[in-house]
């Protein structure tokens, strides 16, 4: 699976770096994979939002799930007036 990656940069005081790099060693994991598990376990219960395709999306949708199921092609000769129409 492809998802796009984020870098952050993060300032810690050397004490909380040195803290979290023990943690990290008793575990055998890198800093930088303990740090993202405290993360990912902080916001695992999270809610993530979710909204209702509008009635035009659903209908586009259908319509090119419909033309894919029919192999039906569509022929593209100027990619980006293509896009300009979308």
């Amino acid at each position: 699976m492809n998802t796009t990656q984020a870098q952050i940069k993060v300032n810690l005081s050397l004490i909380m770096k040195d803290y979290l790099e023990s943690k990290a060693n008793k575990f055998g994991m890198p800093l930088a994979g303990y740090i993202k598990h405290l993360i990912l376990k902080d916001i695992e219960n999270m809610y993530y939002p979710t909204y209702q395709a509008s009635e035009e999306t659903e209908k586009a949708y259908k319509k090119a799930l419909e033309d894919y199921h029919a192999n039906k092609v569509i022929k593209i000769d100027d990619i980006d007036a293509f896009f300009e129409k979308l």
